[in-house]
């Protein structure tokens, strides 16, 4: 009984600090998720431990985002942004990779350490930009959706690239990249399949069972199915969740539920998710690894914004425009950490390179809020959030 009531004051306090974090973080003008990352670093510091329950909670803020982020998507749009993302995409994932595992391979003499390190670098975690996009109001300018376009592709890339350096490390491990590019090719399969199924459904029973009022509840099933599916072909959850709202977006109950779930995952699930990155930070080690850490802030950043931003100049965006994609990019989080924790597993990198990553991610986490902001200052675009 003890420990429930502790987990429900714990839930309590995070909830409350993070409405405290974000009223603050705006009274600087800047966007609610900053201060609430950095409420969740003070959590950590001895307050609040993260368990596993407040981390599945902050799974559900996550995909609850990035299903929203799916709802506000113009389907035309995406598929217009193909080519531009694509291009986006791959310069964001090349520029780093080189530039990080040049600059790790020139402390280290390492190759393989080095090459492991600039995979690393290459996973964007967009959840960051895309709560702040929407705070600003830009998550559905063109910049929003190539950014979202470009974060899908840069993460299949990303899961290819990982399965290729595993080969290079685990003997027997050369079938696995076809395995790998199957599992995603099925991923997408049934997503199409799945998701033509779901409008033609709607489209022709709404009306017999009286689905206006159960929408909501079958839309989050839904997307916990197409999550669940999702990361089990070898995608990340976060991508089959924001599939999964692009679907309910070409449906006449898109504004509906953009509206309930965004009420909904704003209460509790998302406020988690945001200041469960800040309770995942291990201060202490993290500025242990204080080089390593700059090493991949700086270059991996450079890495992003120049990568991105030349592939988004080579798509015909302006300047300023392949900037703010950038910046977009910029951010890492769990599937970085998630690579990390394998290549410990493998004894490719040790704990230092480990801390190192986190340091990574608090920062790239921190800089991006403030620097997507100053980007977009001054932009005549208004677009509804």
């Amino acid at each position: 009984m003890e420990s429930k009531l502790i987990f429900l004051l714990h839930i309590g306090l995070i909830l409350l600090v993070a409405n405290i974090g974000g009223v603050i973080s705006r009274k600087f003008k800047q966007p609610a998720v900053l201060g609430q990352i950095l409420a969740g670093i003070i959590l950590g510091i001895g307050i609040i431990e993260k368990t596993e329950t407040i981390e599945h909670i902050a799974e559900i803020g996550v995909i609850f985002l990035m299903f929203i982020a799916g709802l506000e998507t113009d389907v035309n749009e995406l598929k217009a942004s193909g080519k531009s993302s694509s291009l986006i995409a791959l310069g964001g994932v090349i520029t780093p990779l080189l530039l990080v595992a040049g600059g790790m391979y020139f402390i280290t003499k390492d190759l393989l350490l080095s090459i492991f390190m600039g995979v690393i670098s290459t996973a964007t975690s967009v959840s960051i930009s895309v709560q702040t996009l929407r705070e600003l109001g830009h998550l559905r300018t063109k910049q929003g959706i190539g950014i979202l376009g470009a974060a899908i592709i840069d993460d299949i890339v990303g899961i290819v690239l990982l399965t290729i350096v595993t080969g290079m490390i685990k003997p027997g491990a050369e079938n696995s990249l076809f395995i790998v590019v199957g599992k995603i090719l099925a991923f997408f399969i049934v997503t199409i399949v799945v998701g033509f199924l779901i409008i033609k459904v709607l489209c022709r029973f709404s009306e017999k069972i009286h689905l206006e009022d159960k929408i909501v509840t079958y839309a989050i099933v839904s997307c916990f199915i197409f999550a669940f599916l999702s990361e089990e072909l070898g995608v990340a959850a976060i991508t089959g969740a924001y599939f999964c709202g692009v679907v309910f977006s070409m449906t006449s109950f898109n504004r509906k539920l953009t509206h309930e779930i965004h009420r909904i995952s704003a209460a509790m699930f998302t406020p988690v998710f945001f200041i469960g990155i800040g309770l995942g930070v291990d201060l202490i080690s993290a500025f242990k690894a204080l080089g390593v850490g700059l090493i991949l802030v700086v270059l991996g950043a450079l890495g992003k914004v120049i990568g991105c931003g030349l592939g988004a100049r080579f798509s015909g965006f302006v300047r300023r425009e392949a900037i703010q994609i950038g910046i977009g990019m910029i951010p890492r989080a769990e599937v970085a950490i998630i690579i990390a924790n394998l290549g410990v597993a493998m004894g490719v990198i040790t704990k230092k390179e480990m801390a190192a990553v986190i340091f990574m991610v608090l920062m790239t986490t921190l800089i991006t809020p403030p620097l997507l902001k100053w980007s977009f200052k001054d932009s005549n675009q208004t677009v509804e959030s």
